[in-house]
């Protein structure tokens, strides 16, 4: 069940923020519809039948929404009808968008739709809401982001509990100079790709409620 929080983040984060994301995800997809276009057709042709992976997530008061992403895998299954290891269906095209971070761009929908905000807690699967504790829990306070505090202090190669301490530092800290630092930061770990993927792993391990 959600809790809510028992003190108010503050008035950037109750009334302003919301209006800065709605602009800046607009003003976003504006300028990078083209190169989503370019996407969508790259992908065509590098073996995607389908461009965009559609997922529910948990979001802001633990209500559930569908993320968009494009695509970095394909459908690739085997003689049995099930889906090939995520190493197999993981294309040379796919891991430079994971790397570039442009499979995140229809993300900025989820923006638009209120959904989803451009900085927070990144939203994670319906399967982990039964396994975190009350504290990890207070990720919930905010929408969830494209990109978080979590993400440019380490992203996929910590540990799953140093992110949730990470995401509720966040949500007890944030303002909009937090913010504005967080976004270049992103900047900033997508030019030298830092923290794609843990060590040895073609995707993120699985939160167990003890990693």
């Amino acid at each position: 069940m959600y809790n809510s929080p028992q003190k108010s983040n503050g008035i950037y984060s109750k009334i302003f923020k919301r209006g800065m994301d709605f602009m800046v995800a607009l003003i976003a997809l504006i300028i990078l519809m083209p190169i989503m276009l370019i996407l969508i057709f790259l992908l065509l042709i590098t073996g995607h039948r389908k461009f965009f992976f559609v997922q529910q997530r948990v979001g802001y008061k633990e209500k559930l929404f569908y993320l968009v992403k494009f695509r970095s895998m394909t459908e690739a299954k085997d003689e049995n009808g099930n889906l090939l290891s995520d190493e197999i269906r993981l294309t040379n095209f796919g891991k430079w968008m994971r790397k570039t971070s442009l499979d995140e761009l229809p993300q900025l929908f989820n923006v638009l739709k209120g959904d989803m905000s451009i900085i927070g807690p990144r939203p994670l699967l319906i399967k982990y809401l039964d396994l975190y504790s009350n504290e990890q829990k207070k990720r919930h306070w905010v929408r969830p982001g494209i990109s978080g505090w979590a993400q440019v202090n380490g992203r996929n190669a910590i540990s799953w509990n140093k992110k949730f301490e990470l995401d509720v530092w966040y949500v007890n800290n944030i303002n909009f100079f937090l913010d504005f630092k967080i976004i270049f930061m992103t900047i900033k770990k997508i030019f030298v790709s830092e923290g794609i993927n843990q060590n040895g792993q073609a995707t993120v391990e699985a939160f167990n409620g003890k990693n």
